[in-house]
């Protein structure tokens, strides 16, 4: 068994299937959490969001969006979002699986859909959207090396996460932080089966509950 399929089969346990199904309407979004193997090694993809953007402009992030009506689920906006932001066709992604859903600072439940490309896969940034396409690899988001913590303000969202990573093939600096850093961390973790090095702010062994309780807590307070 391969990386890939040995990664494929770690990570599928954790789909959640129809477990959220029952919760509340709310305005929903996704975000594809592309892997791939490169050099014998984990990587992800992720995208610097173009700074003529009205929200979270200059921000790295994962492709992806707000659902659209003509989405049929989860999956489809993931996919959809990474076709127009970077070029990637849906048939060539390998869905592995949908992750716990996150309530973001704008109040959108965001799923997180991971997937493999290929390592040829070769990004067609839309400039309107996406200022730069890169990979990192998926053990820099274990080690304490360049992570930095802070307690959030509300303690339920346990910690704030930030890293700054140096493309090593471009020179450019990024600045990895919020949602995107504890989606990687979490994706890392999970499929590396790697405990972190540093205070992850949720449960390593559990992370299912840990997420239901804090996705609980935000939707009583909506």
């Amino acid at each position: 068994m391969d990386m890939k399929e040995r990664t494929i089969a770690i990570l599928k346990p954790f789909d959640i299937g129809d477990n959220f199904s029952s919760l509340p309407v709310l305005p929903k979004a996704s975000v594809l959490i592309p892997l791939l193997v490169k050099n014998g090694e984990l990587y992800t993809l992720m995208t610097l969001r173009s700074k003529e953007l009205r929200t979270s402009a200059g921000e790295v992030c994962f492709p992806g969006g707000k659902r659209d009506p003509c989405d049929r689920d989860d999956v489809d906006t993931a996919l959809r979002e990474a076709e127009e932001e970077i070029g990637l066709a849906p048939g060539d992604v390998h869905v592995v699986c949908r992750l716990f859903p996150i309530i973001n600072k704008s109040g959108l439940l965001v799923t997180p859909v991971v997937g493999f490309i290929e390592e040829s896969f070769c990004p067609r940034p839309n400039p309107a959207e996406v200022s730069s396409v890169f990979t990192v690899p998926l053990g820099f988001f274990t080690s304490e090396k360049d992570h930095y913590g802070s307690h959030s303000v509300a303690k339920m969202e346990g910690l704030l996460h930030s890293f700054h990573f140096v493309d090593p093939d471009t020179g450019n600096q990024y600045h990895i932080w919020g949602l995107t850093a504890v989606l990687a961390i979490l994706v890392a973790a999970l499929a590396l089966r790697k405990k972190p090095e540093f205070d992850v702010g949720f449960d390593f062994e559990d992370p299912l509950s840990f997420f239901q309780q804090i996705l609980h807590r935000r939707i009583s307070k909506l």
